[in-house]
């Protein structure tokens, strides 16, 4: 009687283990799978960013400088105007990206426009660094710039997007994003009398 009460308490006790084991390995399986999504669609907007970016640099003169093309494209080398190459191309990405990850990611939401602004800005701030030491700015450091930008922009998106830390300041980053969006509409046509507006080409 002893022994198959005994029998009967380590299969009860076994189940539970057997049920939280199985649960675990298809969580696991699930996590692992949407961690590999994020990583797959944060590595494609890289190379889309990087292309678009590329095509950008061109796109005013290759529309005969249309006025339009002009909000959304540089239209000469400042580098204000540069740092369209990483705004526009990931704003045009960003709806790809929410589309795709929001469901199980909603997180992705706040990190998608953090990482908007942070690439942006880094174009400026890595130039400005590089030139500062060098006393010069040289074609394949710009090139990097980009490139390196574009990269820690959607490394920040993948974080964030799993830290979830940015959630609660979604509506301020977006509102940051818009008022970017803005400035860049109005300083292309009227840029202001600052440094970063000037464009070396004239000069």
């Amino acid at each position: 009687m002893e022994k198959k009460l005994s029998k009967k308490t380590i299969d009860f006790t076994c189940a539970p283990a057997k049920i939280l084991k199985h649960f675990y390995w298809h969580t696991s399986i699930l996590r692992k799978y949407y961690d590999n999504n994020i990583k797959k669609y944060t590595l494609f907007g890289v190379f889309f960013v990087l292309i678009t970016g590329t095509l950008f640099h061109f796109l005013y003169d290759w529309t005969n400088q249309n006025s339009f093309i002009g909000l959304i494209a540089p239209v000469n080398e400042s580098i204000w105007e540069h740092m369209k190459l990483v705004f526009f191309p990931m704003l045009l990405y960003s709806p790809i990206l929410s589309q795709k990850l929001k469901e199980n990611h909603p997180c992705i939401i706040s990190a998608i426009a953090f990482g908007i602004l942070l690439g942006t800005f880094l174009i400026p701030i890595l130039f400005y660094t590089y030139t500062s030491i060098l006393g010069k700015n040289i074609f394949l450091f710009d090139l990097a710039t980009f490139i390196l930008s574009t990269i820690i922009a959607f490394i920040a998106i993948y974080l964030f997007t799993l830290s979830c830390k940015l959630q609660p300041y979604t509506i301020l980053l977006y509102g940051l994003l818009l008022l970017l969006f803005l400035c860049f509409i109005l300083f292309t046509g009227n840029p202001p009398d600052f440094s970063i507006f000037d464009d070396p080409a004239a000069s």
